[in-house]
């Protein structure tokens, strides 16, 4: 027994001396202490730089010069070499920040990262060959740390959970992810593959090789799936074999057979953690209806983010990709609306929403308060905010955005107002009705498309009227003409909004060309000409020709002196008409023509106009 334990006391002392030897023995056969690689790539760095495996863990710096990575050896639990763009890759997963890829390695260097591997972090290099079939048709495996879709048990491409930003039903069997935009970068790491976080800590989000980058990915996963709840009494084995199928059929009945896509769609939330959000709800705001994107979504608000929860999509969003906030009262005097404009947008498919645009009721009370303590809401939001609230719901949300976001709440201009007292004017966008309202710096047309533009932009407005006749239009249009090119139109604006909208305008030194005015003041013109031209053609009463014509009809008298004599006779005698005087008259009407040496025009008008009077003289005696 005294034997025994003092083994027993003995064996702690000679295990650790023996591991301190084998330790030592391994570094003294692995004659190097640090590992370099030159010209490799972090994840999707645009620039080139040094790789470092030593004992304490591995790093990477950029050649360029910029903010180094590094990771501590306790941090390693897997790693992989495998083919990529620029050679071979090494990718590391580490057990708190998700997947890290260092691409342009030889072929040659596999055995010195291997060994650095195993003796250094105590970790196995895994040699993986992807599928270069080409297939879209594979199984997709919910790994530690990232989405592997597999062709033939061979890796096609993976999808690191830190990579997703959204996921969410596109159809029945269909399922899309939606991929974190690239992240805003510093001047200094604006080369380099690394972000850092507000509190210096490394984020894993990458930044695009290019311009272009992958936003959204779909799977189809079809069929269906037993949806079962596992018990205890599942696992004991039944000692009645009668009773164990009985109970098996019964277990099949219970089960509930449900959607592949939809069970796969919940897997991937749980795993990418899609919608979780560090730290408690301050406040939340239940089916709120939103007019872009359309549909009614529940609202979260945390300290650095809300959420938009719906039925199919779920956003979580930053208080800093927030840059516009505007308070807009809606001309019906019903409902208000609060059109948040972000950057990134939003993203359902392949639309984009730039801005986010709630509406209210005005009589919609509530009371509510923050979840927050008196001591954090004292030390942080000072003035800020308030413990308890009580009012309308747009002002209170409004309230809100205000003390957590920061952002001043832009509301319209005092400066103009509408024909009918209100802040906005009815109007369109192509085929879409909306309001267009005028701020003191921009414009803002909502609700879809919402669109936005700065005054500083704008280089022209017109005023002018597409088709139909100018006088009788009771619409207009404006044409927004900016700097950088390009043009914003917003039609069937009520004829009544020209004038307060153009003195608006000019209040705020913007050039306006009113084409509506020069039209009128052209058709005036016109109007007048038309009204001169119809004096001179009209006829007067005793048959005599007005304005200058007076003066062709003397000269005719003149010719018809001569025979004056013979007047009555033709005037009042029928049996003139065939007397050989008559063709004497046109003789001579022909000869006083030819006399004057004037146009020939001129006297054929003349010989109509005085050929016209005798048939009604004519017919007047005949009365």
């Amino acid at each position: 027994m005294e034997g025994d334990d003092l083994v027993s006391k003995s064996l702690p002392l000679f295990l650790l001396p023996q591991k301190l030897i084998l330790s030592s023995l391994n570094s003294a056969l692995y004659k190097y202490t640090m590992e370099s690689f030159e010209g490799i790539y972090f994840d999707l760095s645009k620039l080139s730089g040094k790789a470092r495996l030593a004992e304490s863990g591995l790093g990477w710096k950029p050649s360029g010069g910029g903010d180094t990575f590094t990771l501590d050896r306790e941090q390693i639990a897997q790693a992989q070499w495998s083919r990529a763009a620029k050679g071979y890759e090494l990718k590391i997963f580490s057990r708190s920040s998700g997947v890290s890829q260092f691409d342009g390695f030889q072929q040659d260097d596999y055995d010195r990262v291997s060994k650095a591997m195993k003796v250094w972090y105590g970790v196995n290099l895994d040699q993986k060959e992807h599928a270069l079939r080409g297939w879209n048709w594979g199984k997709a495996e919910f790994g530690r740390s990232e989405l592997s879709f597999n062709v033939q048990n061979r890796p096609a491409f993976e999808i690191p959970y830190t990579e997703i930003a959204n996921t969410n039903l596109a159809g029945r069997n269909e399922v899309a992810v939606d991929f974190l935009p690239s992240a805003e970068i510093d001047d200094t790491n604006e080369e380099n593959g690394t972000t850092t976080g507000k509190k210096g800590k490394k984020t894993k989000r990458r930044l695009g090789g290019g311009k272009d980058q992958l936003v959204e990915a779909r799977f189809y996963i079809p069929g269906t799936v037993a949806k079962k709840e596992k018990k205890e009494e599942d696992d004991v084995k039944k000692e009645d074999g009668e009773e164990a199928d009985a109970e098996e059929e019964e277990d099949e009945a219970d089960g509930e057979e449900a959607n592949a896509a939809n069970t796969w769609y919940e897997m991937l939330i749980d795993k990418a953690e899609i919608g979780d959000v560090a730290g408690d709800t301050f406040a939340s705001f239940l089916d709120i209806l939103h007019l872009t994107p359309r549909g009614r979504f529940d609202l979260d608000m945390y300290e650095k983010s809300f959420r938009l929860r719906g039925k199919t999509y779920d956003y979580k969003i930053q208080y800093d990709a927030i840059k516009k906030f505007f308070l807009l009262p809606k001309p019906d005097d019903v409902h208000t609306l609060i059109t948040i404009g972000l950057d990134p947008p939003l993203r359902q498919g392949q639309t984009r929403y730039p801005f986010v645009v709630m509406q209210f009721k005005r009589e919609d009370d509530i009371e509510l308060d923050l979840n927050m303590s008196a001591e954090e809401l004292q030390e942080k939001y000072q003035d800020k905010l308030q413990e308890h609230y009580t009012g309308p719901m747009y002002i209170v949300l409004t309230h809100l955005f205000r003390g957590l976001a920061g952002k001043k709440v832009i509301s319209p201009s005092k400066d103009f107002v509408s024909r009918h007292g209100q802040s906005g004017i009815k109007c369109s966008i192509k085929a879409n009705e909306g309001h267009l309202y005028c701020m003191d710096k921009s414009f803002m047309f909502v609700p879809k498309p919402a669109t936005y533009v700065a005054f500083d932009n704008v280089s022209l407005v017109t005023m002018s009227r597409v088709g139909g006749a100018v006088s009788a239009s009771r619409t207009f249009d404006i044409t927004v003409a900016l700097k950088q090119g390009g043009e914003h139109q917003f039609s069937n604006i009520n004829r009544e909004e020209q004038q307060p909208l153009y003195d608006f305008l000019k209040a705020k030194s913007i050039k306006v060309r009113n084409e509506m005015a020069e039209e009128s003041k052209l058709l005036e013109a016109a109007l007048k000409d038309q009204a001169l031209s119809d004096s001179d053609d009209e006829v007067v009463p005793g048959g005599a020709p007005r304005g200058s014509a007076d003066e062709d009809s003397e000269e005719a008298d003149e010719d018809f002196q001569e025979g004056s004599e013979s007047d009555p006779e033709e005037e009042y005698n029928s049996d003139v008409q065939g007397d050989s005087d008559a063709g004497g008259s046109d003789a001579e009407m022909a000869d006083a023509g030819g006399d004057d040496g004037g146009d020939d025009d001129d006297g054929d008008e003349e010989v109509s106009e005085v050929a016209k009077p005798p048939p009604k003289k004519k017919a007047k005696t005949a009365k």
